[in-house]
This record gives C-alpha cells, sequence and structure tokens, in this order.
C-alpha cells in the first residue's frame, strides 16, 4: 500500500450500528413529533409504534401509482399506523393482503377480499389492527411458504435516499422478510417500499449504517417525493438466530414453526429451506 493510501475504514460492530441507528431515531423523532398522530395506546411513544402522520393519504396515493403496486396480486403491508389506508385501498383494488399482528406475536394473517364481502365486516373494518383478525385468516408459515407475494409496504422511523431505513429498534420488518425470504415466498427481487414523512428522511449528508440484516427498500414514498433506489440489495442471510432479541423465540410463533421446519428438513441455516417448498 502507497504511504499516502487511506487505511481501510473499521467495520462497524453490531454494538457501534446499534448506537448509531439510536442516535438517528432520536433526531428524526423530534422532527416527527409535530406531524405524526398519537397512538390510541402508545400515545407518542415512537419506539412502541410506527406513526401515522399528515399528509400519509398523498403518500400512499403516491404509491398505488407505481406499476409494482398496479401489477401486484398478494402485497405485504407491515401493521404501521400510517399504512391503514394502504390497507384499505389494496383491499378495494381486489388485491389479497398478508399482514402480521403487532410484534408478529399472532403471526401471519391473510385479509381476501372475496371473503371479506361474504362476511358482515367492512373493509374499513378489515383494514385496522384492531379489526383484522375479525376479518382475516391466520395462516402458518408452511402455508405462507405456498404463496408467492409480489410487493412489501413498510412505515419505518428514518430512512435515506438509498433506501436504507431503520426502523422504532425492534426489526420487526426485518424478521418479516427474513421469514418470508426463508420459506421462499419472496426473492432479492421482490419490490419493497417504505412510505414516510418527508421529515423521515435523512439528508444526503448524515450517513445511515445498515446492519447485515436490514432490508433495504426499492422505493421511498412520502407526501412530496417518490424516491426510486438504484441497486437495492436486500438480505438473503435469513434469520441470524444469534442476533434475536431477548424474548423474541417465545413471543413470535412464525420463529418457532421455521425452526421446527429446519429441524424437520435438516437445514442448519434458515435459507436452505428455498426450494423445499
Amino acid at each position: 500500500m502507497s504511504p499516502s493510501a487511506p487505511a481501510p475504514s473499521p467495520q462497524k460492530q453490531p454494538s457501534d450500528i446499534a448506537t448509531h441507528k439510536s442516535d438517528i431515531r432520536a433526531q428524526i423523532w423530534r422532527q416527527l413529533r409535530a406531524v405524526a398522530y398519537p397512538d390510541s395506546r402508545f400515545d407518542f411513544d415512537f419506539s412502541s409504534f410506527i406513526a401515522d402522520f399528515a399528509g400519509s393519504d398523498g403518500a400512499t396515493r403516491r404509491l398505488t401509482a407505481l406499476p409494482a403496486y398496479r401489477d401486484a396480486n398478494i402485497v405485504f403491508i407491515a401493521p404501521d399506523n400510517c399504512l391503514e389506508q394502504l390497507r384499505r385501498d389494496a383491499l378495494r383494488d381486489g388485491k389479497t393482503v398478508l399482514v402480521t399482528t403487532y410484534g408478529i406475536r399472532r403471526g401471519f394473517w391473510l385479509l381476501e377480499p372475496a371473503a371479506i364481502a361474504a362476511s358482515e365486516w367492512s373493509v374499513e373494518h378489515a383494514a385496522m389492527l384492531d379489526g383484522m383478525e375479525r376479518v382475516g385468516r391466520a395462516v402458518a408459515l408452511s402455508s405462507v411458504a405456498r404463496l408467492r407475494v409480489d410487493l412489501l409496504v413498510t412505515g419505518t422511523g428514518a430512512i435515506n435516499a438509498r433506501g436504507v431505513r431503520f426502523g422504532k429498534g425492534h426489526g420487526y420488518f426485518d424478521l418479516e422478510w427474513a421469514l418470508l425470504y426463508s420459506v421462499g415466498a419472496v426473492d432479492a427481487a421482490t419490490p419493497a417500499v417504505a412510505l414516510v414523512h418527508d421529515c423521515q428522511v435523512v439528508p444526503d449528508d448524515v450517513t445511515l449504517v445498515p446492519d447485515e440484516f436490514d432490508t433495504v427498500v426499492d422505493f421511498v414514498v412520502t407526501p412530496s417525493l417518490l424516491v426510486e433506489v438504484e441497486g437495492p440489495q436486500k438480505p438473503v442471510v435469513g434469520i441470524l438466530w444469534e442476533r434475536l432479541r431477548e424474548g423474541m423465540m417465545e413471543g413470535i410463533p412464525p420463529l418457532r414453526e421455521l425452526r421446527a421446519l429446519m429441524d424437520e428438513q435438516g437445514c442448519e441455516k434458515s435459507v436452505e429451506l428455498r426450494g423445499r417448498r
């Protein structure tokens, strides 16, 4: 190496990345407080939920104009407050919506327009987090493996124009992606979209350092912007069991089911299940 050549930057360790993420979230949450709507349970505790915000209807219209949305039959939509209108619009557009319960505590649920139309419940009720389990049906991970999810949508805490996103700090969307990827319901080319307020898009001079399991998105939509990310790299590592937070294995049924499927198939890594459906 030439004496004048810069030394390579040391790779950030997981603890460094966690601190980095926490600092970025704190900066964004201070701005978000001015435009966010409180949650009925968590008020303005942004570490506990992804907030809806002023202008989310405009961001939703931008999203539903995307070809990736128009062409999708099955859409995974995270259980975020800012995505209630999208869940409603998707069902009205005849799309099947795959969603998880809060914290993935009761796994995956499928919302099907025909089943809702035949029930006593409305699409508006089905789109609500407190109503979807009365209308939808629970689906085991083995059944999710037989689906082909065409599009994923999430809210988030902070994001940049390169699609690197930091959620509220629990890693649920990254887990949802890893579960779906491990059983073959999505692949690295499946588009993902983040719907956020403009204040959640960090300036270009602020670096977001992703962890190896962080799910980078293809599109960022806000009330005033549509950003198409160039060459997003989604994680293909599956579940990193050693990186799970305390209590996740006990509290998230699909994780236990995935481990059982791995044991049944003799897999050491969750991604080895791909192609064995």
